[in-house]
């Protein structure tokens, strides 16, 4: 059973009476419907409905706990005190109490705080613990797992205030609640899924080659540019591809010293190629 502590993830508390209804009019997915004993992936939107944090929210006795990017958690409680207002809810930055580790495998035992990866069984498990645990992985081993599924990893694969979620796999990954009502960028994010106006998805893709650059562009054999790439390690990717690029691959690097080719993972279902 593989676990990795993952040095750049924080974690972010909210507390106070009016905590579940105060995320849940935020956030893409409906905190307060998460089942006893799990997680859920939700997102922070601009209201222009453009990404701004993804996290994870697990309910723990008297808090919400929100697994985070680390670097993002100063932003995050700057932007979401804003909305506080009348409501009775406090916001703390809680990273120096929780280590925060991914496992993939078989559960792993010991920590305080164990629940399933909400958005793909293979991708394993969240795991708290006041103190770091005895592992066996690093973070990189756990960044090629979830390259290999295809996972997105915040700011490494999404553009803040540009990235749109049906992009980034956010429906088919359980990010997304269609039913709650509304949050903020709730509009475009219905109007985008419901009008077909997903252009381009961020696919993995191998790479024959040197890693090319998160941001480099992405061209076909004619030399048209199709995307660009974000995140990639040890020969696996992900690039933000058009989505009716997809059957001229492989593609090349804009320093002609890679290869792209995209790998569909069987979880991403894609409008105007695979479905009718």
């Amino acid at each position: 059973m593989p676990i990795a502590l993952l040095p750049e993830r924080g974690v972010l508390e909210l507390a106070g009476p009016d905590r579940v209804a105060f995320l849940n009019g935020l956030v893409s997915n409906d905190v307060a419907a998460i089942p006893e004993g799990q997680a859920a992936w939700a997102a922070l939107l601009t209201p222009q409905g453009k990404w701004l944090a993804d996290f994870f929210v697990i309910p723990s006795d008297d808090v919400l706990l929100l697994d985070a990017e680390r670097a993002l958690i100063p932003g995050l409680v700057q932007r979401l005190t804003r909305f506080r207002l009348r409501s009775k809810v406090t916001l703390r930055d809680a990273s120096e109490d929780w280590q925060v580790h991914a496992a993939w495998g078989a559960a792993p035992v010991g920590a305080a705080i164990i629940l399933p990866d909400p958005r793909l069984p293979e991708a394993g498990w969240r795991v708290l613990s006041p103190t770091a645990l005895p592992t066996d992985s690093t973070a990189e081993d756990y960044d090629r797992h979830r390259l290999r599924l295809g996972l997105p990893d915040g700011s490494r694969d999404m553009q803040s205030e540009k990235s749109v979620l049906l992009e980034a796999g956010f429906d088919e990954l359980h990010g997304i609640s269609w039913s709650k009502g509304c949050y903020m960028g709730q509009e475009l994010t219905a109007r985008t899924r419901y009008r077909g106006l997903v252009k381009r998805r961020l696919v993995p893709v191998g790479i024959e080659g040197a890693l090319p650059a998160p941001g480099a562009a992405l061209t076909d054999a004619a030399g048209a540019e199709i995307g660009e790439m974000r995140s990639g390690r040890d020969g696996q990717g992900l690039a933000l591809l058009r989505i009716d690029a997809l059957d001229r691959a492989p593609f090349q690097a804009a320093d002609q010293q890679a290869v792209v080719t995209p790998r569909i993972p069987g979880w991403m279902r894609l409008k105007g190629r695979d479905e009718a």
